[in-house]
């Protein structure tokens, strides 16, 4: 959300972004205080970014994903049941990450 957020201000030379596991902060379990974070930015991002996403993330559906990817323009890569895609849920050193990380170059 931040490189969303972020990309519609720098118009710099990107190589590209991964995004991944994105939190829905408009969903109504989103409980949380975001300062900067209210809505979810919607523009087409005009750089490379590929979005990762699981099929079962607490905090972003799957159809809200597609979504986001469609409307960033993101490509968007899922990576099955593996949960909110971070350490909590058992994500430690990710050799898969790195290697959707390595399609930049």
């Amino acid at each position: 959300v931040a490189i969303a957020n972020w990309a519609k201000a720098y118009k710099m030379k990107i190589k590209g972004a991964l995004l991944v596991a994105p939190s829905d902060v408009e969903a109504p379990k989103y409980t949380f205080d975001t300062v900067g974070f209210k809505q979810m930015p919607v523009e087409r991002i005009d750089f490379k970014t590929i979005l990762v996403a699981s099929s079962n993330d607490e905090w972003m559906s799957m159809e809200r994903a597609k979504f986001f990817a469609e409307s960033w323009g993101s490509q968007l890569i899922n990576i099955g049941e593996a949960g909110h895609i971070n350490a909590t849920s058992g994500f430690g050193e990710w050799k898969e990450g790195l290697a959707i990380l390595k399609e930049f170059e």
